[in-house]
């Protein structure tokens, strides 16, 4: 008798729907998994075996063969292992045909018979092709997140048997766990100084402009990169949606038991190789941080430190939105739209910002400045020198402006962009900025001197006319940018060679 069962598979972030078929007939007992398996599908015929009699259920003694369809896709993971043993026991008469019509099922079996969530419920469940959904009770919750099919919860492979012949009910899905006592987020009224730091990180949110912040230990770096993810505004529910469906495929959690609503906050240790900050890696394609961090902030501190492969690796998805990642089985398209946020000394020692303080050797500041390649610098549309905090500001300095003021600025200027059909101005195209942002005769003269002197290239030219309009949002001018808008821009574009004199 053959039975057929839906489910899906993970590749990357998207969910694959895939079709259990299920055959068992005369000879010698055997079970096979076809379809293209990866080792933890085919080693599922073990955990089915065990799951069996663990649950007082009947292993059929004949020949067995599963092929999961399509056959030419390859299927990895252990969340087949439920439909799996459905199509077993609906082919082994031991469940009849009806009882799973309509049903689609997604789950790993434990030798006791228990069912497990498995990473990417979240995408699976919007890709199976069932009017119903049976998952483990633990994962109910995320499976329900998609809105598709109408989501049944089993605690083990018994439990299932009984509820799909009518003699018990379906178990109850797991209750989120009560979040914790709530961590008081970093709050910017906390930077003592630091004026031209707090004013960059307001227009880096409010523009979704990528920030560089280059000065000594103990500058503040650090502390003003964390407090960026509180001015940036909720997700909207299609970047929730997303954001949730990432850091799911991804197997990582997240508070609360709904959709992802603030915007991620990843910081890699400079130690990540290219691999893990772009994604793949496995045969299931697995998302990097680039991706995890996509709809919030990507912080790379001691940026400095990285190697200079895996920075360039930044450049596309910089530019694009997106990672493309090609192997030989598969090509996929993770999200990438991030707001990139980097920190670095000005030379190894960390004290090349004052004259005579630094101790290390010409070759040591242009090997350490060589990481950071020009067109990687040329994608950072703010680039800030920061020096140590006044003591008087440290010692007597009143409180600045808190993540609730500011915020509520940022909100403003993101609202004035998306009345122009943009989500943020760092989207504006070259021709969208002559029509929303259009120079006046001063700010283009002073544009022009500095295309003239070399001090700005072609990209340059767009990266600061996109900051000038949100600088003029956040001051809440009209549609031209002017003279003071642009010259606020550039100030907030230092020289490389300004900030990292090997460089120059």
């Amino acid at each position: 008798m053959i039975a057929t069962i839906a489910s899906a598979s993970l590749l990357g972030v998207e969910g694959r729907p895939v079709c259990v078929e299920v055959h068992v007939g005369n000879g010698l007992p055997s079970f096979t998994v076809v379809g293209l398996p990866d080792a933890a599908c085919r080693e599922s015929r073990d955990r089915v075996r065990a799951a069996f009699l663990s649950s007082g259920l009947r292993f059929p003694s004949r020949r067995v063969t599963v092929n999961l369809a399509p056959s030419g896709e390859r299927k990895g993971g252990p969340g087949l292992d439920l439909p799996i043993a459905v199509g077993l026991l609906v082919a082994d008469g031991q469940l009849p045909p009806a009882a799973v019509a309509g049903c689609g099922f997604i789950g790993e079996l434990g030798l006791d018979g228990s069912v497990r969530p498995v990473p990417g419920m979240v995408p699976m469940a919007a890709a199976v092709q069932a009017a119903a959904l049976v998952v483990p009770s633990a994962a109910a919750g995320q499976a329900g997140l998609v809105g598709g099919p109408a989501v049944r919860a089993v605690d083990d492979l018994a439990g299932l048997v009984a509820a799909l012949s009518g003699r018990g009910r379906w178990a109850a899905p797991a209750r989120a766990r009560p979040p914790g006592p709530a961590r008081p987020e970093p709050d910017l009224a906390e930077v003592k100084g630091q004026r031209i730091g707090r004013w960059a990180l307001e227009v880096a949110a409010a523009g979704a402009h990528h920030l560089l912040l280059i000065g000594p230990p103990g500058a503040g770096k650090t502390m003003l990169a964390r407090r960026l993810p509180g001015l940036l505004p909720a997700l909207s529910p299609a970047e929730a949606l997303e954001a949730s469906r990432i850091h799911s495929a991804a197997g990582l959690g997240w508070p609360g038991g709904g959709l992802m609503t603030r915007p991620p906050f990843r910081a890699p240790h400079h130690g990540a190789s290219v691999t893990s900050l772009v994604g793949g890696g496995t045969a299931a394609m697995r998302p990097g941080e680039v991706s995890l961090a996509s709809g919030g902030v990507l912080f790379l501190d001691e940026m400095g430190e990285f190697p200079a492969s895996v920075l360039d690796a930044l450049r596309q998805p910089l530019e694009e939105g997106i990672v493309r990642v090609c192997r030989a089985r598969a090509t996929i398209a993770f999200p990438a739209r991030f707001l990139l946020v980097g920190a670095m000394n000005p030379c190894p020692c960390g004290e090349g910002y004052l004259p005579g303080s630094c101790r290390c050797s010409p070759a040591a500041r242009a090997r350490y400045a060589r990481r950071l390649s020009g067109p990687l610098l040329d994608r950072f549309d703010l680039r800030v020198p920061l020096g140590r905090p006044a003591v008087e500001d440290l010692l007597r300095g009143s409180p600045g402006e808190p993540t609730s003021v500011v915020a509520a600025r940022v909100l403003q200027a993101r609202e004035r962009a998306a009345a122009r059909g943009v989500k943020v101005n760092s989207s504006l195209s070259a021709g969208e900025l002559d029509r929303w942002a259009p120079l006046s005769t001063g700010a283009e003269s002073l544009l022009e001197r500095r295309l003239r002197a070399g001090l700005l290239s072609a990209r340059g030219l767009h990266r600061v006319r996109r900051v000038a309009r949100t600088v003029a949002d956040l001051a809440g001018a009209g549609e031209v940018v002017e003279v003071e808008h642009v010259a606020a821009a550039l100030e907030l574009r230092v020289g490389v060679s300004s900030i990292l004199p090997a460089v120059a």
